[in-house]
């Protein structure tokens, strides 16, 4: 019985593939890294060679979500900088071939490490120059200058932290069941704090480890999934990974609980790291951090949304909804915290 690969039919890439990637045979086998709702990824190999290949889901997609050109762009710009991503070989965004978008990337070995009990395997001291390296590697990307990889009119940073305040609003209009009276709270007291526009940066909008390919030698083989990248505020990052440590904590569920591993750097060692190796200002990271409070729990207030409309597919939405408070909460206190 033949292998079924949702989404990709290898009788069509296989005529595709030789003519986009040099060396690239035409008999072809693959085999599906990672599906369900992300990005379907798969190994392929012409039996000689092998290359990965990403593109969205099967099924009706959301337009701005899962873009494939996107992290194309991305990574294909820093390719050759001091930021770890894999070489990009071919960009195809004619439907016809697989049905989507895809792209064409090396193969890099290593590991996306979402739980703490993956680096408690490791022992305390590897865990902890992993994170070390994590937010060195943060530094990295922050430091290239946009425009100096052909990215200078990628993204609008102008205004950038007032249109992300303005966005999350909105979310949470848009998924109302109920009430969150902190919801209005947070909002007007970071609307009151948004900061002047800071030198315009590379945001990749959702670094965390698991979003890292960590190589056997424990260092970053590869920064991964940037479909959500942009230029425009840098400093969002850093707090968006701090967070995602505060959410490990207020929330079983959580994508990732690896700060929790003994050795992984705390929160304020992050923030310190970051900082010593940066030259962007952190001295009003509470505002930042409250921003990706409220991103955070509009993105599970979202969820929440969905298990109540039984939109959901599968077990574990119907705590989802628990994290949305303390992470109003976290914000609030965040904007307090200097």
């Amino acid at each position: 019985m033949t292998e079924q690969h949702p989404g990709l039919d290898l009788g069509v890439l296989g005529s595709w593939l030789p003519q986009h990637v040099d060396g690239a045979g035409a008999d072809l086998s693959a085999e599906l890294i990672a599906g369900g709702k992300s990005n379907l990824t798969y190994r392929i190999s012409d039996g000689t060679s092998s290359w990965i290949l990403r593109r969205p889901p099967v099924g009706k997609l959301l337009a701005t979500a899962h873009d494939m050109g996107r992290e194309y762009t991305m990574m294909s710009a820093l390719w050759g900088t001091a930021v770890p991503v894999p070489q990009m070989y071919a960009f195809c965004d004619d439907t016809e071939v697989l049905g989507a978008p895809f792209y064409i990337m090396s193969e890099i070995d290593g590991v996306p490490y979402r739980r703490a009990a993956q680096l408690e395997e490791l022992g305390a001291e590897r865990t902890r120059g992993i994170s070390e390296r994590l937010v060195d590697t943060l530094v990295e990307l922050h430091q290239v200058d946009p425009a100096s990889v052909g990215l200078a009119d990628y993204g609008r940073p102008e205004g950038f932290l007032g249109r992300q305040v303005q966005r999350w609003r909105k979310q949470f209009a848009a998924a109302h069941t109920r009430d969150l009276p902190k919801v209005d709270e947070l909002y007007s007291a970071l609307e009151a704090r948004v900061p002047a526009d800071a030198a315009p940066g590379i945001v990749h909008g959702d670094y965390r480890l698991d979003n890292v390919l960590v190589d056997p030698q424990d260092r970053m083989g590869a920064v991964v999934d940037w479909e959500l990248a942009t230029i425009g505020d840098s400093l969002t990052d850093l707090a968006l990974m701090v967070v995602y440590g505060r959410l490990a904590k207020v929330s079983a569920s959580t994508v990732s609980d690896v700060t929790e591993a003994p050795g992984y750097l705390t929160e304020q060692e992050i923030i310190a790291r970051y900082a010593a190796g940066s030259d962007r200002d952190v001295s009003d990271v509470g505002f930042y951090i409250a921003l990706s409070c409220f991103k955070l729990a509009g993105i599970v207030e979202g969820i929440h949304y969905r298990y109540v409309n039984g939109q959901t597919v599968g077990a574990g939405f119907a705590e989802a909804g628990e994290a949305v408070n303390p992470l109003l909460d976290a914000g609030l206190s965040a904007l307090k915290e200097n």
